[in-house]
């Protein structure tokens, strides 16, 4: 069984609990209690040294990076649909499961840690307007790119990379930021029909 260490308003954590529930994974949940400081805990140092999560544990296998998490549970259960073999469709799920982590991920931090998370006289209203300016770039690119197909990959069902943009859209939810119009609202929509998708979502983006 595999044992994931995660905290529930972590996108990153999330994305993999989806992936975990939709394809019946045998797993169980350790919370990580980040907002009180665990993750720079001795003991969880030792199961991951980037003090993140998620972290998926199966004996003495330790992954940190949620995309590997994903990728390596696609592969190992051979989960076609969401990370297929065919080479010019993986290499376009790889692209924007990356284009999530390396473009669009830190716009999502700088918005929701300092909208939401960091105490008032700590918030960065630079690093807000940052990222809210990174993000009128990119919604862009994701609605333009759905011009033509329901998913991100242009598979007929949803892949990795679909998780990964969708679970950083919802974490923008948690600072009032969402789709309103167009390709990219149906989209999501469409993600959200997944039970397992809303199912990991916190409190706090469901309310």
């Amino acid at each position: 069984m595999y044992v994931l260490y995660t905290f529930p308003f972590s996108q990153h954590a999330r994305r993999v609990i989806t992936l975990l529930e939709a394809e019946g994974l045998p797993w169980t949940a350790r919370h990580v209690a980040m907002d009180k400081g665990e993750h720079l805990s001795d003991a969880y140092l030792a199961i991951n040294p980037n003090h993140q999560v998620p972290t998926l544990v199966e004996g003495d296998l330790k992954i940190h990076e949620s995309t590997a998490i994903l990728r390596f549970l696609c592969n190992r259960h051979a989960l076609e649909n969401w990370y297929p073999s065919a080479p010019t469709v993986r290499a376009e799920v790889d692209q924007w499961t990356d284009w999530c982590q390396s473009r669009m991920a830190q716009a999502v931090i700088d918005i929701v840690f300092n909208s939401v998370f960091a105490p008032p006289d700590l918030r960065d209203e630079d690093a807000i307007a940052r990222g809210k300016s990174r993000m009128a770039e990119l919604a862009p690119m994701i609605e333009k790119r759905l011009a033509d197909r329901a998913w991100i990959a242009g598979t007929a069902t949803p892949t990795i990379a679909d998780l990964a943009i969708a679970s950083n859209i919802a974490q923008l939810g948690l600072a009032g930021w969402r789709p309103a119009t167009g390709r990219l609202k149906d989209w999501y929509a469409r993600m959200c029909a997944i039970e397992a998708f809303t199912n990991a979502l916190p409190e706090m983006e469901g309310a």
